[in-house]
C-alpha cells in the first residue's frame, strides 16, 4: 500500500504511473514532490514486486504532460516517455487506496476488509474496513506501527482521552474507541474522508464512542484544546508533520504520549527536531517495510527563546 508524499488532493483528476527500479523510483519521486505544489499533487514510489517498483503522482489539475516527461528525462532518460497518464474517475483512484488490504494484526486488534471475517478470533478486536470514498489505511507498515504503539500504551496505562489527527479511513481511532469504550476525537483535513471513517465506525459498532471533525490538523473546536490529549496519533506525512508541531504538541497533555507515522527513515531526524524544538523527546522507535513510527513523551529540548530567532 503506498505512502503519499504531499497532501493529498481531495478530488485528483490525473494520475502518473510508472514502474521501474527501486533508485529510479525514489528519484522521480523526489523530483516530482519538489517541482509540484504538495498541497494539490500527492507523489508515491512503492515496490510492487521483487525488483519492481511503481511510481504514482495524483494531479488536482491537468498536467502538461510533455513537460512532466521532460522534467524526468534527467532521472531516468528516454524511459520517460513511456509515462502514462490517464484521467481519473473519483471512484477509480478512491477505491484502488483499499483494494488490497490484507488483514494487519497488532496483539488483539485485527483490521481486515469484509472477505476475511474469517480469519476473526473470538477474542480479538475485530476492525473491519473495505474499499470506500477516501485514501486512509495508509502503508502496511505505518498502520502496524500505530497499532502496536497503541498495544504498547495500553500495556502501560489507559488513556482517558484520545485523538487521531488525519484519521482517513479511521483505523486508529476505531482502534481505540473499540478498546477504551470511551470517547475518541479524530480528524481529517478531506470531508470525504471524515464521511467514510463515520461509516467505519457504525460498521463496526463504535459510532457512539468517536466524535469527528473536517479541518486541517488539529483547527477545530474537538482537537483545539489545550493539553487536553493524553494519546495523540498522527499518521500522515513528514511534511505536514514538521508544520503541525507546534499545533499538535499544544494539545498533548502533560504527561501525554504523542505517535507519529508515515515516516521514510530519512525524514525522521527532521520531524524528531521539530518536536524537540516543542519539548517532546523520542521515547521508542520502531521501523516496518522501510516506515518509522516515532513514540514521543514530554522532556525533550525547551523552545528556545525569542532572542534566538532575532540573532539567527
Amino acid at each position: 500500500m503506498p505512502m503519499y508524499e504531499g497532501m493529498l488532493p481531495p478530488n485528483p483528476t490525473h494520475v502518473l504511473r510508472f514502474d521501474t527500479d527501486e533508485n529510479a523510483a525514489r528519484a522521480m519521486a523526489d523530483v516530482l514532490g519538489e517541482i509540484f505544489d504538495p498541497v494539490e499533487t500527492a507523489v508515491a514510489a512503492f515496490e510492487t514486486e521483487e525488483g519492481v517498483w511503481h511510481v504514482e503522482a495524483y494531479f488536482a489539475h491537468s498536467p502538461d504532460e510533455d513537460a512532466v516527461r521532460d522534467l524526468l528525462r534527467i532521472v531516468i532518460g528516454d524511459k520517460a516517455d513511456g509515462i502514462v497518464f490517464s484521467a481519473l474517475a473519483q471512484k477509480d483512484w478512491v477505491k484502488s487506496s483499499l483494494d488490497g488490504l490484507k488483514p494487519v494484526r497488532a496483539g488483539r486488534f485485527l483490521v481486515h476488509g469484509s472477505h476475511d471475517r474469517h480469519t476473526v478470533k473470538t477474542n480479538d478486536i475485530a476492525i473491519e474496513i473495505d474499499a470506500a470514498l477516501a485514501f486512509g489505511t495508509g502503508h502496511h507498515g505505518t498502520t502496524l506501527g500505530c497499532l502496536l504503539a497503541l498495544v504498547d500504551e495500553l500495556r502501560r496505562r489507559r488513556p482517558l482521552r484520545v485523538l487521531d489527527v488525519g484519521t482517513g479511513t479511521g483505523i486508529l481511532a476505531l482502534a481505540a474507541a473499540r478498546a477504551l469504550r470511551q470517547e475518541t476525537i479524530a480528524g481529517d483535513i478531506d470531508p470525504v474522508a471524515v464521511e467514510v471513517a463515520r461509516d467505519n465506525a457504525r460498521l463496526n459498532g463504535a459510532a457512539n464512542h468517536i466524535r469527528y471533525y473536517a479541518a486541517p490538523g488539529v483547527r477545530h473546536a474537538l482537537a483545539d484544546r489545550s493539553r487536553r490529549f493524553d494519546l495523540v496519533f498522527a499518521n500522515i506525512l513528514a511534511k505536514p508533520l514538521r508544520q503541525l508541531a507546534p499545533a499538535i504538541a499544544g494539545v498533548l497533555s502533560g504527561p501525554g504520549t504523542l505517535v507519529l507515522s508515515g515516516l521514510l527513515a530519512r525524514d525522521v531526524p527532521g520531524v524528531l527536531s521539530a518536536y524537540a524544538a516543542q519539548g517532546l523527546r523520542l521515547s521508542r522507535r520502531t521501523d516496518r517495510e522501510g516506515w518509522a513510527t516515532l513514540v514521543l513523551k514530554r522532556g525533550g529540548v525547551a523552545p528556545r527563546p525569542r532572542k534566538s530567532l532575532q540573532n539567527a
